[in-house]
């Protein structure tokens, strides 16, 4: 593993490499949203025994290529930033040894991408991104998007997807409904679990108090 001072000039080029790709960026997968992932993954690298040489850089740039999310290609996103990595991380000189595991953990992160994680490595990056769509931040996070979306934020006549399948290219709030409340039975580390039943309790918290307000007496 890497000292804390190399690990100190691994996360500025990381940075740096982020920066140059920030015109893609949209506001929930900003740089605030990497490094929360980043301090999660790391948190439940500890838990797992996972390898920090391969989960850090993963962490730092499992988004480093942001297809937006109404787009035809979206599921190819995690594909292209794990190829995009390896291509950054070979020409800084990183370790060849961990790249292959890297851009594994890249490509299996992504919901839409639909790649099983294959090593604790990519197991801990997909908890720790998919713990940021859950919890007072994923509920942000949530409408940031359905806004940039130019959705409506729910359906007046049934809004909590009572009486109807969801529909979250068209309303916001069933964006809860169709993903975010099904996360945590997606979660692939007991830690990671843990933490997302507890966010998902908090989202159910919120959509009763939103029912409670919304609701015609």
């Amino acid at each position: 593993m890497p000292s804390p001072d190399s690990w100190s000039i691994w996360t500025d080029r990381f940075a740096d490499f982020l920066d140059a790709q920030a015109a893609d960026a949209d506001a929930a997968h900003d740089r605030a949203h990497v490094t929360r992932v980043v301090t999660t993954a790391r948190r439940l690298a500890e838990d797992e025994e996972a390898q920090m040489d391969v989960v850090v850089p993963a962490a730092w740039l499992h988004d480093c290529v942001v297809v937006p999310k109404d787009a035809p290609d979206r599921a190819e996103a995690s594909r292209r930033a794990a190829e995009a990595a390896r291509t950054f991380l070979k020409s800084e000189g990183y370790p060849d040894q961990w790249i292959p595991d890297i851009e594994h953990a890249i490509a299996a992160h992504s919901y839409s991408g639909d790649v099983a994680p294959d090593t604790t490595e990519a197991k801990v990056v997909q908890d720790a991104d998919r713990l940021d769509a859950l919890g007072a931040i994923g509920i942000a996070r949530c409408f940031t998007v359905g806004g940039a979306l130019d959705q409506s934020l729910y359906d007046p006549d049934d809004p909590f997807c009572d009486d109807r399948a969801p529909d979250d290219d068209t309303y916001t709030l069933d964006h809860f409904y169709a993903k975010l409340l099904r996360l945590p039975d997606t979660m692939q580390t007991e830690a990671g679990r843990a933490k997302a039943e507890r966010r998902a309790a908090f989202l159910r918290e919120y959509l009763d108090q939103l029912r409670d307000e919304i609701t015609p007496a």
